[in-house]
């Protein structure tokens, strides 16, 4: 029986993992020094300024399906320098304009988009939105963005944090993705089309040329053991356990015309979403605010235990009984904590403050999605 929180978990960005050991514990001391971001140095150069986060938006006063291909918010093609990363959904709503077309936003417009552009559930997109700014976003200048590193967020925060984007591999992005290769191979973050050929093929063979949640099974099963099998440095624990199976779902719940009675997936749209980053002609979203749907019957086909690859080597897969599973939320909880910590190990003035913010923030989705009581590592003002 799984809990009722795992229902409720995903990604919106639907990639996340466990930080890579030299993250996750820095030993180089220079890293462990005072951390501090004051007002002149992130101002400097003339890019992004520090400011104090605003709290997330809320939930909007209209949450049925509705147009979102709309005159509003036209479909346009990269610039040089726009950023796009792993999660298709945050792509599209870049490139339709819902959130700054160059890939570069807060996270409080970040929730407002997949609220409008999807209909994501409130708390749910504070969730996975706060948590992927956290990991990977610039917490002086509160923008994030949805590819790798720009100078668009500002000055690089005091390491070992990165401001990275999406495309980190180990904090947002993670291995057995769908649609996206395992970072041992390279590019971690751009449409891979053999793997999308493996989409369509399973969506044929188990699906009747949709994708359903039978499909879904059967394929984040296939992906598990095709990393394991190819990847020596293969990782599937923590965040990313949870994560990889809201991504499995993520289509039939988000990516599935609205005025749609069947919950499945046809390839001229899934190729518009992974492959094109653009709403389906008269795209209307989701008709009632979603979360995780469906992931219950996915795991059921196929349980797997989060552990690695040992040893750097292929097919030798390993149960690690310290990962958070889905009998232990607050242990996702903690690990999420602990390796924010580890990327802020000693921070003081404005960075302190917004971390501060920033977890409580975060915390307005842990509490609706885990359900673990509020932890305060930096204290509290």
């Amino acid at each position: 029986m799984i809990p009722r929180f795992f229902v409720h978990l995903t990604t919106i960005l639907f990639v996340f993992g466990s930080l890579p050991t030299s993250l996750a514990f820095p030993n180089d001391v220079d890293l462990l020094k005072r951390q501090e971001v004051d007002d002149t140095a992130a101002s400097s150069g003339g890019g992004p300024g520090v400011v104090d986060p605003p709290p997330p938006p809320g939930p909007p006063s209209f949450t049925g399906a509705k147009l979102v291909n709309d005159r509003a918010h036209p479909w346009r093609p990269l610039r040089n320098g726009d950023e796009r990363g792993p999660c298709p959904g945050m792509n599209t709503l870049a490139s339709h304009g819902y959130i700054s077309r160059d890939g570069v936003a807060t996270p409080g417009q970040m929730v407002a988009a997949v609220q409008e552009g999807f209909n994501m559930e409130n708390k749910f997109a504070i969730f996975v939105t706060y948590l992927a700014h956290l990991f990977n976003g610039n917490l002086a200048t509160d923008l994030l963005s949805i590819g790798g590193h720009t100078r668009k967020t500002g000055p690089d925060p005091p390491p070992p944090a990165h401001a990275g984007g999406f495309n980190v591999h180990g904090t947002f992005e993670g291995d057995a993705g769908m649609t996206r290769a395992d970072a041992f191979f390279g590019d971690n973050h751009s449409f891979n089309q053999t793997l999308f050929d493996e989409f369509v093929d399973f969506s044929n063979r188990f699906g009747g040329g949709y994708y359903n949640l039978t499909v879904a099974g059967e394929l984040r099963f296939q992906r598990l053991q095709d990393s394991i099998a190819t990847n020596p440095e293969f990782s599937f624990r923590n965040v990313r356990y949870f994560t990889a199976y809201g991504e499995s779902v993520f289509p039939i719940n988000f990516f599935v015309d609205g005025r749609q009675t069947e919950k499945k997936l046809d390839m001229a749209a899934a190729a518009s979403f992974f492959r094109d980053m653009e709403y389906p002609p008269d795209f209307f979203r989701a008709p009632t605010p979603m979360t995780n749907e469906g992931i219950p019957e996915i795991f059921a086909m196929h349980p797997f235990l989060p552990g690695t690859n040992a040893d750097g080597r292929i097919n030798n897969f390993v149960v690690d009984p310290t990962s958070a599973n889905f009998t232990t939320p607050c242990v996702l909880y903690g690990n999420i904590l602990n390796t924010v910590q580890s990327l802020y190990p000693n921070p003081t003035g404005v960075l302190r403050r917004n971390l501060i913010k920033n977890l409580g923030y975060f915390y307005i989705g842990v509490s609706a999605v885990l359900g673990c009581p509020e932890q305060f590592p930096y204290g509290q003002e």
